[in-house]
């Protein structure tokens, strides 16, 4: 295959809004939008994709499909079909990977398929035909055709339109039990079954979102390490991650950044330097934040080269949005039998989505959880390097051809008290609730619908 065809832009354009106008064009079908320190990228219609779930692992290329049979472990699965599309897409070196993962992926390993019915998604991989990279003073365009560029290129000179308006969603019903649930799992604590578990609950959202520019309006008032909007295997989601679960770069260095440990942020300046104190000298979540830190250590460790695992920061405080959190980066440099997938197997999930240890917590997460899909797993990129990235999904709003919900956790340890554990949910679901967009009509539509019923 030849290579695509490369278009250079010298120019500078608002990427939040040129990437919600792409996505929301509609104009080129499946889609990943990802935004990393100082580039976005909006990958689209793809070349090939790489399904896996519980039953089996799809094939998609040219239109034609193949069936690659069961699934063992779905890490090996992913690196093996996605080598199998490289080849068929024409090994190009430069070549990038799109895609998500959900929390289930991690069932295999860690012997809680049992709890995951047959068929239940597990990642969608794509690799994109088009790309859209903006950095701060250039635009490159890669593979669109002549009339692609010129859509592209009407898109991203068109005026800033106002920011659209939101339709705020009440996030402090407590529908699933959920204070009841983390009561629960504190006494499992307490019996010995594990140490630390994360318990999530899901907001229905009550019209039709429009997914781009809720995106644009969120990315506004978030500070994400990572932020993503896609439209990918049945599922769309736009999202404001707080930490990278795994990155793995060209030389081999490995980082994670676990956040534990939480406080309302955005209140005021009196308020947030309060909570900030606060949290910094509240006991559970600095033991909360100190055994994450000791997990992801030793996890990285299992994979790096000895002596080369570190904790380059430890226990600052990040703001994201309406929180901040404790945080903690660890690194550590490959080992020479090791590569980006032993990575990803080591650290998958995050162990600020799972908890510890994994084995006994994430049994617990589907067992007081439920399913979770795309909340708590990651939007990867790979590179056509050994290089990767996998972002955590939290901090989203998410929606499938029915359905539009949020979802929202705190980590649960012995000293966990419910009440507080539920309004820190509700602190993490505003940095999303509060800037949805409804599709046009749909909050018309929920009125009237609310309107036929009192009549």
């Amino acid at each position: 295959m030849t290579s695509p065809a490369l278009i250079q832009i010298r120019c500078a354009v608002d990427p939040v809004t040129a990437m919600s106008r792409l996505a929301g064009s509609g104009r080129f079908g499946d889609h990943v939008v990802y935004e990393r320190p100082g580039e976005w990228v909006f990958a689209a219609a793809p070349l090939g994709s790489v399904e896996v779930d519980t039953a089996e692992t799809r094939l998609r290329v040219g239109g034609r499909s193949a069936r690659l049979g069961a699934v063992g472990s779905p890490v090996e699965a992913v690196e093996s079909a996605l080598d199998a599309l490289r080849d068929a897409c024409g090994s190009d070196p430069t070549c990038r990977a799109y895609g998500w993962i959900a929390f289930e992926f991690c069932a295999h390993a860690l012997g809680a398929a049992h709890h995951v019915p047959p068929g239940t998604p597990l990642a969608h991989i794509m690799i994109p035909r088009i790309e859209v990279t903006i950095t701060e003073s250039m635009v490159t365009v890669t593979g669109a055709t002549a009339a692609e560029m010129a859509i592209v290129a009407e898109l991203l000179v068109l005026p800033a339109e106002p920011m659209p308006a939101a339709r705020p969603v009440d996030v402090r019903a407590d529908l699933s039990g959920y204070r009841h649930r983390v009561a629960a799992a504190v006494a499992e604590i307490a019996g010995g079954a594990y140490r630390k578990v994360i318990l999530s609950r899901r907001v229905e959202v009550p019209f039709r979102v429009d997914v781009p520019a809720s995106y644009r309006l969120g990315r506004a008032h978030n500070t994400p390490a990572r932020s993503f909007l896609l439209r990918l295997g049945g599922i769309a989601a736009a999202g404001f991650s707080p930490e990278l679960v795994v990155a793995v770069d060209e030389h081999g260095v490995v980082t994670t950044e676990p956040l534990a440990g939480t406080r309302a942020f955005g209140r005021g300046r009196t308020r947030d330097s309060l909570a900030r104190a606060e949290l910094e000298s509240d006991p559970k979540e600095i033991v909360e934040h100190a055994i994450s830190v000791k997990s992801s250590f030793a996890e990285i460790s299992s994979i790096a080269e000895p002596g080369t695992t570190a904790v380059t920061e430890f226990m600052t405080v990040r703001e994201r949005g309406s929180v901040q959190h404790l945080a903690s980066t660890v690194r550590g440099r490959l080992a020479p039998s090791r590569t980006r997938w032993s990575a990803l197997a080591a650290v998958f999930p995050s162990v600020t989505a799972s908890g510890i240890p994994k084995s006994g917590s994430v049994d617990a997460v589907f067992r007081l959880d439920g399913f979770r899909g795309l909340y708590s797993g990651a939007v990867v990129v790979f590179s056509g390097t050994a290089a990767l990235e996998a972002a955590l999904v939290l901090r989203a709003v998410y929606q499938d051809r029915a359905t539009n919900w949020l979802r929202a956790g705190a980590g649960i340890i012995a000293q966990s008290h419910p009440e507080r554990e539920f309004e820190e949910t509700c602190e993490k679901l505003n940095g999303v609730a509060a800037y949805l967009v409804p599709e046009p009509g749909a909050a018309d539509a929920q009125s009237l619908r609310r309107s036929r019923k009192a009549g």
